[in-house]
């Protein structure tokens, strides 16, 4: 078969099996097999392929049918216009989480900000991709498991900022040396009986992905402890899941009755990212 036709018979089985994307997932997986890049593929779309390139094509396709994400079989991810390695030990970043990005640079530029931690870093994308745009500034980040440290470690040195990103093991703020002007988080926020309804929870890490009975146990700790990890007058942005604005907003109202909190919805208009902002008072 040519790349072309094999592209097409692989799109179809997979549209077949409801996966979202499946064009796009069946050329990654194949340039994963054949090691080509986009260009090549379809600069040569009339290639015949040999036995064992359709061989090893046709066992990632069976490995995406049985549930497993592109990003795993792949290894790498593509966040904030970056490449980043990825395995099972580490959750698959989100387009979403973008905006946790785009929101820290924007407060940068408007008030100072020296020293940036993030809480659950996994692969290390959010400190990473903020380590290149902000070169002058000291970033933590922190997770509790050692293997998406190791992971987070590989992405660093890719992306030459391990001088610049200070790894930490452990869990939320204990590991965190020092008040920081701005605090990161994209902590697990699915409710523990919706846990069933993410196709690929059976391949990441539970620790990245389960938020409780609410959704909001790792949210409601970290939000409890972050008024002396933050320096005067600091900032945090946290990730927040469908439809949680408003029981993390009444939280933090209640810690901190005069602090300036905003809620920023994402492309698809869902509340994303709870910003806090602590004043004089606070």
């Amino acid at each position: 078969m040519t790349l072309k036709q094999v592209l097409n018979r692989a799109t179809g089985i997979l549209v077949a099996n409801n996966i979202e994307e499946a064009g796009l997932e069946c050329e990654l997986l194949l340039r994963h097999a054949l090691r080509l890049s986009r260009v090549q593929l379809y600069l040569d779309l009339d290639h015949e392929l040999r036995a064992k390139e359709e061989a090893d094509f046709w066992q990632l396709i069976k490995r995406r049918l049985n549930g497993e994400p592109t990003v795993y079989i792949i290894g790498h991810r593509e966040f904030y216009g970056l490449d980043f390695y990825v395995e099972p030990s580490v959750f698959i970043p989100r387009p979403e989480s973008e905006l946790l990005v785009e929101q820290a640079l924007k407060l940068a530029q408007s008030r100072p900000v020296s020293s940036i931690a993030e809480i659950g870093t996994g692969c290390g994308a959010i400190a990473i991709s903020l380590a290149l745009s902000l070169p002058q500034v000291k970033i933590y980040a922190a997770d509790i498991s050692a293997s998406a440290l190791k992971v987070a470690q590989f992405n660093c040195q890719k992306h030459g900022v391990e001088d610049r990103v200070c790894l930490l093991q452990g869990d939320m703020f204990d590991p965190l040396p020092e008040p920081v002007d701005l605090i990161i988080a994209n902590l697990p926020y699915v409710k523990e009986g919706e846990l069933s309804q993410i196709s690929s929870a059976r391949f990441e890490p539970l620790l990245a992905l389960g938020g409780g009975g609410d959704g909001l146990a790792k949210i409601r700790q970290l939000c409890q402890q972050v008024g002396d990890r933050l320096c005067p007058e600091g900032c945090l942005l946290l990730e927040i899941g469908q439809g949680q604005a408003r029981a993390v907003t009444i939280l933090l109202s209640r810690l901190f009755p005069s602090a300036r909190i905003e809620v920023v919805p994402d492309l698809s208009g869902i509340d994303r990212v709870v910003s806090l902002t602590l004043t004089p008072a606070s």
